[in-house]
């Protein structure tokens, strides 16, 4: 069974080429790995195309996602330290996070990252540590329990601004937490006055809800594509699901 699949690479601003790069690079790993299993049909037509509007970006479309950097704090439906009237947030991860949690420009930093949802199977190793590069970065200050509507408690929050609400519970799969920076929340708390950080698990930099995924930091500005490659994977398999769904409804409909 073959898909096509379009990947659409939001270009108002930061590394969107970058990503195109890389996201290209994923999919060339992924026709190579297909040939190397000896696939007798191919798995997928894929297009990398840029996009210059968010406007298909709605929620409740549920469309596979990602975020990263300024984009998690778009797909998230709480934002503090935000100013009113500021950048409108989409939604579709029930999380709320702190803008600029680590500083200034000048206060950008890289770190090693461990990141188990990279591991190729439950019996292959563990993967390398991750190059997490932080600009003027957030971190998911709090998991918010999935409500229908808006999230109406974080809109009383002083300098908070939320997403618009959905009409459903369309976010009612949990948030997976992919990936902490431990050690940095009990020296940074005070600094930037968080609310409901945890110092035990560490500072959230990648989540997901469903298919919606968002990481603080930005792995199109390194070389390593093992990120991309999964993320890729995770399209994949929604869209085959998908295909499924679609055949067999054709079946049903055929026999009545």
């Amino acid at each position: 069974m073959t898909v096509n699949v379009t990947v659409g690479v939001l270009a108002l601003q930061g590394a969107f080429y970058e990503h195109i790069k890389l996201l290209r690079q994923a999919v060339s790993q992924l026709e190579k790995e297909a040939i190397e299993k000896e696939a007798t049909e191919k798995e997928a037509n894929w297009d990398i195309v840029e996009v210059r509007t968010a406007q298909e970006l709605k929620k409740v479309h549920r469309k596979p996602t990602w975020g990263t950097c300024a984009g998690l704090i778009l797909l998230a439906e709480s934002a503090n330290r935000t100013k009113k009237g500021g950048q409108d947030l989409i939604g579709g991860l029930d999380v709320r996070v702190n803008r600029n949690y680590f500083g200034r420009q000048t206060e950008s930093f890289e770190t090693d990252l461990d990141l188990p949802f990279l591991k190729d199977g439950p019996s292959a190793e563990a993967p390398p540590p991750f190059r997490g590069i932080f600009i003027r970065a957030p971190v998911v200050e709090r998991i918010l329990q999935s409500v229908a509507g808006e999230q109406t408690e974080e809109a009383h929050r002083e300098g908070t601004v939320i997403a618009p609400g959905q009409d459903d519970m369309a976010n009612a799969w949990p948030v997976e937490i992919m990936a902490t920076l431990p050690g940095r929340s009990r020296r940074l708390v005070e600094k930037v006055g968080a609310i409901g950080l945890n110092e035990e698990i560490g500072d959230i930099v990648a989540v997901r809800q469903r298919n919606v995924f968002g990481t603080s930091f930005h792995p199109e500005l390194t070389s390593n594509a093992s990120i991309h490659v999964w993320w890729l994977r995770q399209v994949l398999s929604l869209a085959q699901d998908e295909r499924r769904s679609q055949d067999v409804k054709a079946e049903d409909e055929g026999e009545t």
